[in-house]
């Protein structure tokens, strides 16, 4: 494999990236593919794009597959571009490496090399020994990453990539006095919140906001706001939605909670002793989280997400403790917050219970890594300030 910079790119090559940025531009318009990642790939001859193919979901055919029926027989002698490193393995679907062998392509441009033990350098490797020319172009790889940031953590650290959403009030409110916050935000902000869940495998909450709120935690499909075209790259994804994860005590959750009766699995991440209840439906399940104190080990819980549930991706939508125990053991990758134009009052409950700092230089910080504009509400995405942003999209 020739590992190439966008210095090095031209005469016809001068044309990459703009092959390269398409098929990552499709990976993305993809919300959820998991366990695997989203992936995107464009095929091109003669300086016309004559194939596109994107991988919509586990089970469905990968991108390399889709690009190539769409190309047909001319993809003989042209040059794939491909967010990710080809597959080799057989899963639910045969190795895309393969495919694209068989199809005589004449080059393969990838943007990253995929972290899966099962496929890296394996893909690339096999391409080559069949005599397929391999170019990996370095300037994209941070963004065919930041297409897949739960992929990448999940096969790299063992661990789902973690949001945390809240929203809140100009002075840092969540809710009344008295629990209501129906509805703090604008219906452009509660979108995105849904396309949030659209990306995420699981939705974690705590066992306090399903008493207070008994939230569903699905994802309402209406509200999305997508066109054809996005129900088409989304509509595989979409028919199944994330798994409600609650930590804390599930035997003070009743049988009637909205969050048990929707369709998709829940689990229950408890300290005490699990089980079955036989007054929860089939799709509940209990996890015992071993801990040396009460409270459900919040690590434990993500490294179960990802290792048997297979989860690149977690959204947390919890309240102010849940939330700032997230935050103070280091969880989060990304803290995402809306802000409302209106103020609830200082006996409102507070975005984050954090307490005991004596100096600022205890504090917890984070970086602004977007700001932006949704009806009349503020969203700001932060990332904490010692972790790297490889998000760049």
């Amino acid at each position: 494999m020739k590992t190439l910079t966008l210095k090095e790119l031209d005469g016809e090559l001068a044309e990459w990236p703009f092959y390269m940025d398409k098929a990552i531009g499709l990976a993305a318009s993809v919300f959820n593919a998991t366990p695997n990642p989203r992936v995107g790939c464009v095929i091109v001859k003669d300086g016309s794009v004559i194939g596109e193919g994107w991988h919509s979901a586990a089970g469905e055919k990968h991108a390399e597959i889709v690009a190539l029926e769409d190309a047909g027989p001319t993809a003989k002698n042209s040059t794939a571009f491909v967010s990710l490193e080809p597959c080799a393995h057989q899963g639910r679907t045969p190795p895309c490496s393969e495919a694209l062998i068989a199809a005589e392509v004449d080059r393969v441009v990838i943007a990253s090399v995929d972290p899966d033990e099962r496929v890296s350098g394996r893909g690339i490797r096999a391409l080559e020994e069949a005599n397929i020319k391999v170019f990996h172009l370095l300037d994209f790889d941070k963004r065919a990453r930041a297409v897949n940031p739960g992929f990448f953590k999940r096969q790299e650290f063992g661990k789902p990539f973690v949001r945390l959403k809240l929203a809140m009030s100009i002075d840092g409110r969540t809710a009344l006095s008295n629990g209501k916050s129906k509805w703090i935000t604008s219906p452009e902000a509660r979108k995105d919140v849904q396309r949030l869940r659209a990306q995420s495998c699981a939705i974690v909450t705590g066992i306090g906001t399903i008493l207070m709120d008994d939230p569903s935690l699905t994802i309402r499909i209406p509200e999305l706001g997508i066109d054809d075209m996005q129900l088409k790259y989304n509509k595989a994804s979409l028919s199944k939605s994330p798994a409600r994860v609650v930590i804390g005590d599930y035997k003070k959750i009743p049988a009637t909670a909205k969050v048990i009766h929707n369709e998709g699995a829940v689990k229950f991440f408890t300290s005490g002793k699990g089980g079955s209840v036989a007054n929860y439906p089939e799709n509940v399940e209990i996890c015992e989280i071993k801990s040396d104190s009460e409270r459900v080990d919040l690590e434990s819980v993500l490294v179960s997400l990802a290792s048997d549930s297979k989860c690149n991706e977690v959204l947390v939508e919890a309240g102010p403790t849940l939330s700032a125990d997230f935050i103070d053991q280091g969880l989060v990758d990304e803290f995402i917050t809306y802000k409302a134009p209106k103020i609830l009052g200082s006996d409102a409950k507070p975005l984050i219970n954090y307490t005991g700092l004596t100096s600022l230089d205890k504090s917890i910080n984070f970086s602004v890594k977007e700001v932006c504009r949704l009806g009349s509400d503020i969203k700001t995405t932060f990332i904490p300030s010692f972790k790297e942003c490889s998000q760049e999209l």
